[in-house]
């Protein structure tokens, strides 16, 4: 009785304090989550609306609804940061695995070359600045405003783990996640119809988009002909604006990883314990690799890039030199997707005598990279299995055939070894957490009479300072155990495949973010399901095929330092 009275006021305590936070947790995801559904839909109706030109929304509107935006998070930002400065509690606990390094470095990276862009937009539009809307000009320096504040308040704050103003930070950090979405959804929509209009041989030089073209609103010929570029240096800020596109493209969607796991974090308690960073170390960065995986990766990447040069200079000339270019273009990629496979494959057997332990935390980072790279395989796997159908069932049997064929099958091998091989990599623990099965089993000394049931409930058996026969190679057992994986050929093997497949993906990204589209060029897949359907089918699946490349390669340069 009298230890029932000591243990109440012990379990009593703990059942109003953590029951109520996690239901308030669970209200104010959900307030968050809706108002970001509610934003994107509203979004993405006018984004995908003001592509058509039979439909009455234009250009001015969506450019409108992006500014609005951008300045609302702007503004949110800039409350967040100078509110959480007055507060020493606001962010008492820090995320050691969310915003690693390369992540953040990427995104600064793509940011300037979204700032670049901005500068050729504001160049472009003010070529013919009396035809044109004020928020056509507007837009671009709001959105590089935009950029600076988001790219410093994600660089400073990607690890805060926020516990002030719980609701209203995760409405704001979901509000500016969504406005990513949206700009990612606007230069994605822009892209397409560019890629469509060149492809389909029609209005290539002035029919950029309705975004670029329609005056005023009216979607008149006559006002486009006056607002046509017609001079040396709008054509320089025409194209170079689209051709940076690619990266105003990853650094929203790098943003919005990032925003996603700050969002998680919310509120988040952390154990001192589980705050295991995995930092590269800069000296060591390519002296543990036997540096085979990175001299063939890049010689892949420089032949990757020789040849995507020579393709589009051929598909773009009118002597009928595509045929010549496609079969090329085939080539490359299935030589590099089987060295890929098979490297991927290697590493999944390497992986089979590793003794790492497996990391059981509790990671969102790790969580999100795991889904984004499921889900954005998806885009690939449904244009490579589009093409099996077209080319199997279709008429023509040559050599561009076979090679698409293998293409699309190598396609989906190499995206499934190459899932496998991230997702075994980034479940590891840190190099040198070795199980240590062996302790328990040895036996407690210093025991005379021992309850054999209890012992073996005991978490572990405390280490005697002395042993039996005590020698050099004991005493320094511990040390091997911590050390050793560093320099093993397991390790050199596995840093070497990260860095092969790491820039493998970089070329592979290059070629149809900058425009390589074979879809279109090979008829064969235009003819088997006709162009409106398979423009819908490759518009749609390949920026995630696009996104999944450069999520790869952030991946990929974890799974270098956890090895």
């Amino acid at each position: 009785m009298s230890e029932e009275l000591a243990q109440g006021p012990k379990e009593s305590p703990p059942a109003p304090r953590t029951g109520p936070r996690e239901v308030w947790k669970k209200g104010g995801r959900l307030l968050s989550v809706l108002l970001a559904v509610n934003v994107l839909l509203l979004a993405c109706t006018l984004i995908s609306g003001g592509a058509f030109n039979k439909v009455a929304v234009y250009d001015t509107d969506v450019f409108a609804l992006l500014t609005t935006m951008m300045l609302l998070a702007a503004l949110w930002i800039l409350f967040h940061l100078l509110g959480a400065a007055r507060r020493p509690d606001a962010v008492p606990y820090r995320d050691a695995h969310a915003g690693p390094i390369w992540l953040r470095g990427g995104l600064a990276l793509f940011g300037f070359c979204t700032l670049v862009m901005d500068v050729f937009k504001t160049g472009y539009y003010s070529s013919f600045f009396e035809c044109q809307s004020a928020i056509k000009i507007l837009h671009p320096l709001i959105q590089a405003v935009f950029v600076i504040v988001q790219t410093y308040f994600l660089w400073v704050s990607a690890k805060d783990c926020i516990h002030v103003n719980l609701d209203l930070t995760r409405c704001g950090l979901m509000f500016t996640l969504t406005t990513n979405l949206a700009i990612w959804m606007a230069a994605v929509v822009d892209e397409s119809v560019h890629q469509a209009h060149s492809h389909g041989g029609s209005q290539s030089n002035t029919s950029h988009t309705r975004l670029a073209a329609d005056p005023e609103g009216t979607g008149s010929p006559s006002g486009g002909d006056a607002c046509s570029c017609s001079t040396a240096i709008c054509q320089i800020f025409q194209q170079g604006y689209f051709y940076l596109y690619p990266f105003n493209i990853e650094y929203s969607l790098f943003a919005c990883t990032m925003l996603y796991v700050m969002w998680k974090n919310v509120g988040r308690l952390l154990a001192s314990a589980h705050a295991h960073a995995h930092t590269p170390s800069p000296v060591s960065l390519f002296r543990e690799t036997f540096f085979v995986g990175p001299i063939l990766g890049l010689m892949l990447f420089v032949v990757g890039l020789a040849v995507f040069i020579i393709y589009e200079v051929q598909v773009s000339e009118e002597g009928g030199r595509t045929q010549q270019a496609l079969v090329m273009y085939y080539s490359f990629n299935v030589v590099c997707l089987g060295l890929m496979t098979l490297v991927s494959l290697s590493g999944s057997i390497i992986y089979r005598f590793d003794r790492r332990a497996m990391d059981q935390h509790k990671n969102p980072t790790r969580t999100l990279d795991v889904a984004l790279l499921m889900g954005a395989a998806l885009g690939q796997y449904a244009i490579s299995y589009y093409s099996i159908v077209a080319v199997v069932v279709g008429t023509p049997r040559d050599l561009l055939g076979a090679l698409n064929l293998a293409h699309a099958l190598l396609m989906i091998a190499q995206h499934t070894f190459q899932n496998v091989f991230i997702i075994e990599s980034l479940h590891r623990g840190p190099p040198g957490a070795e199980p240590q099965e062996p302790l328990p089993k040895e036996p407690c000394q210093g025991l005379t009479f021992v309850n054999l049931d209890a012992l073996h409930q005991l978490p572990s058996c405390p280490p005697t300072p002395r042993r039996v026969s005590p020698s050099l190679a004991d005493a320094q057992e511990p040390v091997a155990i911590i050390v050793a994986p560093r320099g093993h050929w397991r390790s050199r093997c596995l840093k070497d495949i990260s860095l092969f497949l790491l820039l493998c993906n970089v070329i592979l990204w290059i070629m149809p973010a900058f425009g390589a589209r074979p879809h279109f060029s090979n008829t064969v897949e235009v003819n088997f399901y006709g162009y409106s359907l398979w423009a819908a089918i490759v518009n749609i699946c390949l920026p995630f095929g696009i996104f999944y490349r450069m999520h790869a390669v952030s991946s990929l340069l974890e799974v270098y330092v956890l090895s």
